[in-house]
């Protein structure tokens, strides 16, 4: 195992910039997830990681090593890919000890590897199976048993799931945290997926546009965005917006929202009088009240059992709205919501960032 050190990495193709200085530290034996939108650049940054692509500045090591120049079989990395990229030709057995055959490993160790993983990850009565007999879920057990089978200091994941049903992603989820805390190998995953990230995570990176918003832990990022981009990334629903100014008086902190509704501040909020601000407030975080609080007009009801999904909107944006009772409200109709102001944010309107006192 090894930590890994990204230090002001830059990509340019041509003289397009698409990553801008990223830096970012990686501990040995931890999951740190890449996340953003298509096109942040987090893929490209892992293909620099296994020695894909080619690094325009900066430096990546892996150890104590650095790697910048040299080839990808000389990284003592393992990837598994989003289209699992195994040889259709090849049974499971042999897919998984090909890299090794190629290392000239004894037959011995070889057999004994694959055991290994064949074991850990219920393949052991696929061995003999080729892979257009195998399931989708299968597959990428394959393609991970491919990587175990070489002991690296890093495993490298690209969108691993992205491949399969909604269902058989939250059950690999599992398969592979249970992995990562068996084999306790350093890791980097790639997704765009943030609920992914939430639920896999040690350490996650939100990246957009070729660099890093934000990183933390899940709950850090959850508990306390850097920015509006980062507050809207991470979390399912997403963070709810509403626009307003800040007012002040004495020692008094009000957010003025557009139709005159005045909420007192978030704790320990920032900003200046009279600033444009947005108030934001998770889905779950919001109190059904009397006359007081925030009129909104109900649109859609989603009961789901658990939860009551609710869909409202106030001048003319949309809130959603998560309640843990159950309630049949008409469309059409008014409610009133009061945000838990210990668990809102205040972020200033022109740059987006976070306003901490």
């Amino acid at each position: 195992m090894a930590s890994v050190t990204i230090a002001q990495v830059k990509k340019r193709f041509g003289t397009v910039e698409i990553l801008h200085g990223v830096d970012i530290q990686i501990a040995d034996g931890s999951f740190t997830v890449l996340v953003g939108p298509s096109g942040c650049g987090k893929s490209t940054l892992l293909r620099m990681l296994a020695g894909l692509e080619q690094i325009s500045d900066g430096e990546i090591r892996i150890g104590d090593q650095r790697v910048n120049d040299l080839p990808p079989k000389q990284r003592d990395i393992a990837m598994v890919f989003q289209n699992y990229a195994l040889y259709p030709h090849m049974t499971v057995r042999q897919n998984m000890s090909f890299a090794l055959m190629l290392a000239k490993e004894s037959a011995a160790a070889i057999e004994g590897k694959v055991a290994r993983a064949a074991g850990i990850l219920g393949l052991a009565e696929l061995l003999e199976r080729f892979p257009r007999q195998l399931s989708g879920g299968q597959r990428q057990r394959v393609a991970m048993g491919r990587a175990i089978v070489r002991d690296p200091q890093v495993f490298l994941f690209d969108e691993p799931l992205s491949n399969l049903d909604a269902k058989l992603r939250v059950a690999m989820r599992t398969e592979i945290k249970e992995l990562h805390q068996r084999l306790k190998t350093t890791s980097i995953y790639v997704t765009h997926d943030q609920i992914e990230a939430m639920t896999m995570g040690d350490q996650i990176v939100v990246m957009k546009d070729g660099r890093i918003e934000q990183t933390g832990s899940p709950l850090e990022l959850y508990d306390r965005p850097a920015n509006l981009f980062v507050a809207g990334f991470i979390g399912s629903p997403a963070m709810n917006f509403l626009p307003g100014t800040l007012r002040r008086s004495g020692g008094a902190a009000l957010v003025e929202l557009g139709d005159g509704t005045r909420l007192a501040a978030p704790p320990h909020s920032g900003g200046d009088d009279g600033q444009s601000v947005i108030l934001g407030t998770r889905p779950e975080h919001l109190a059904l009240v009397g006359e007081n609080g925030i009129a909104t007009e109900v649109a859609v009801v989603e009961p789901t059992g658990a939860d009551t999904f609710v869909s409202c909107r106030h001048q003319g944006r949309e809130l959603a709205v998560v309640f843990h009772d159950r309630h049949a409200f008409e469309p059409g109709s008014t409610i009133h919501l009061q945000p838990d102001l210990k668990r809102a944010h205040l972020f200033d309107a022109g740059s987006g960032r976070r306003l901490a006192a």
